[in-house]
C-alpha cells in the first residue's frame, strides 16, 4: 500500500461522522435550541444537577431535561417535549439561541442554574458631589459590544476588559444627580461581585447600522481567548455556539470540549463530528473566527468548588436580596432578544423593526440593546443616564413591535 493510498483513507476516516456523542432530533427548524441544550447536557455539573432534580413533582423542566440527557447518554434524542415546554408553537420561525439559553436558565431548579448564574455590581457615581448609587443584579449572559461594524477583527480579552472598566461619561451623555437636581459628568463601572461557575459571553454580532437604517450582522473576525482571568478567577473555553449566515438566514452549531474525553466535538443537530484539531493549539493561543456567538469559560481555579458546582465563598457569593429575587423569577413571554434572527426558515420578507423597553429590576439580566433613556425617568434612581452609553448603562430587553406600530 503505497504513502498515496495511506493518506487518503486516513482523510476519509477522520471524515467520519463517527462520534462518542449522539446528535438532537428536533421538530421544524430548531437549530438554536439544540445547539444550547447540547452545552448544557455537555457541561457536567448542570448535567448532574438536574439528574439529582428530576422529580415529576417539581415545577422547573428539569426532568424533561434529566429525560433527555439520559436518552442523549445512549442515542440520539427528540427534543419535542421540551419545545413544548418551553412554548414554541411554531417550530419553523427561527429564533435566537442566547434567548433560549437564558429561557431554560430560567425554567430549571437552582441548583442546576446556579451553575452559569452570576451577581455585577453597577456603580455609578457623581463628579460633582460623589453622590454613588449602587445596583447589584444577576446575569446568565454578559453581552459584549463588537464596536465599529467596518472593524474586521475583534479581541474577546480587550472587549471584556472594555466591559467592566470604569467610564467617564460627559456632555451629551451626562447623568442626573438627585442630590445635584441637574445633569452631571459622571463615573460608571461594572464589578462582578459573583464569578459564575460558567461564564457565558455574547459576541453582539447583530447590531443597528446608522448608515444603512437596519440591523446587520458583524462579520468580522473574532480573536477568542482560550483563557480569561476575572477576580483573581481562572476560567478555559469549552463551548462555542456558532451562528451562520446573516438576518436573511442562517444556521446554529456548537462546538464543545467533552470533559469525558478531552476531545472538542461539532454537534450539529443529529450529526456530531470530532474537531479536536481545530482546538488543540496551546490554551495560551486563540482561535479567530468569523461565526462565533455564545462563549462559555469554565472557571478552574481561584475559589474553592463544591462537587455540585455551586461554588460559594463567603466573600464571593451574591447577596441574599438578589438571590430571592433571582429564584422567584419567572421567564418573561413577551421578550426577544434584540436581534430577532430569521434564520433557517426566513426567506428575508419585511424583518420587523425593534423598539427597546426598558426593564428595572429585572432579577436577571437579559439581552443588551444600546437605547436611550428619556430624562422622564430620572426620578427612579440617583444616577441616571441621558444618552445611549454602550453596554455600561441600562440592560434592555426587546419586545417585538409590527411595522405599524413603531
Amino acid at each position: 500500500m503505497n504513502h498515496y493510498t495511506v493518506m487518503n483513507f486516513r482523510e476519509k476516516l477522520e471524515n467520519l461522522s463517527v462520534s462518542d456523542y449522539q446528535g438532537l432530533k428536533g421538530p421544524g427548524l430548531t437549530c438554536y435550541l439544540n445547539s444550547v441544550l447540547q452545552v448544557l447536557f455537555m457541561t457536567e455539573d448542570f448535567r448532574e444537577a438536574v439528574k439529582r432534580n428530576c422529580s415529576e413533582k417539581s415545577t422547573s423542566i428539569d426532568a424533561h431535561l434529566g429525560e433527555l440527557f439520559s436518552m442523549l447518554e445512549k442515542e440520539m434524542a427528540q427534543t419535542h417535549n421540551i419545545a413544548i415546554k418551553l412554548g414554541i408553537k411554531d417550530v419553523y420561525e427561527q429564533r435566537d439561541a442566547a434567548e433560549y439559553f437564558e429561557k431554560i436558565l430560567c425554567r430549571t431548579s437552582p441548583e442546576a442554574s446556579k451553575i452559569f448564574k452570576g451577581e455585577l455590581n453597577h456603580k455609578s457615581t457623581c463628579l460633582k458631589c460623589n453622590e454613588t448609587n449602587d445596583s447589584k443584579n444577576f446575569f446568565w449572559v454578559l453581552p459584549l459590544s463588537m464596536g465599529d461594524p467596518k472593524s474586521s477583527t475583534y479581541n474577546v480579552r480587550q472587549g471584556l476588559d472594555s466591559f467592566l472598566k470604569v467610564q467617564t461619561v460627559c456632555q451629551d451623555n451626562q447623568m442626573f444627580c438627585t442630590r445635584c437636581n441637574e445633569k452631571q459628568d459622571a463615573e460608571i463601572e461594572y464589578e462582578m461581585t459573583h464569578p459564575p461557575d460558567v461564564l457565558t459571553l455574547l459576541l453582539k454580532r447583530f447590531s443597528f447600522d446608522y448608515q444603512q437604517n437596519c440591523y446587520v450582522k458583524l462579520q468580522c473576525k473574532a480573536k477568542v481567548v482560550q483563557t480569561l482571568e476575572i477576580e483573581n478567577c481562572r476560567y478555559r473555553l469549552y463551548a462555542v455556539v456558532h451562528h451562520y449566515g446573516d438576518l436573511m438566514g442562517g444556521h446554529y452549531t456548537a462546538d464543545i470540549k467533552s470533559f469525558e474525553t478531552g476531545n472538542w466535538y461539532c454537534f450539529n443537530d443529529n450529526t456530531v463530528k470530532c474537531v479536536h484539531k481545530l482546538y488543540s493549539k496551546s490554551e495560551h493561543k486563540s482561535i479567530s473566527s468569523t461565526t462565533a456567538y455564545l462563549l462559555m469559560y469554565k472557571m478552574v481555579s481561584g475559589r474553592d468548588k463544591k462537587t455540585d458546582g455551586s461554588a460559594q465563598e463567603a466573600n464571593c457569593g451574591p447577596s441574599d436580596e438578589t438571590e430571592d429575587r433571582c429564584n422567584e423569577a419567572e421567564p418573561r413571554e413577551d421578550l426577544i432578544s434584540e436581534h430577532l434572527l430569521q434564520t433557517e426558515s426566513c426567506k428575508g420578507e419585511g424583518i420587523p423593526r425593534l423598539k427597546g423597553e426598558i426593564i428595572r429590576n429585572e432579577p436577571c439580566i437579559n439581552l443588551v440593546c444600546l437605547k436611550r433613556q428619556s430624562d422622564s425617568c430620572s426620578s427612579s434612581r440617583t444616577l441616571l443616564p441621558t444618552s445611549s452609553q454602550e453596554d455600561m448603562m441600562v440592560y434592555v430587553s426587546m419586545k417585538y413591535t409590527s411595522e405599524e406600530n413603531c
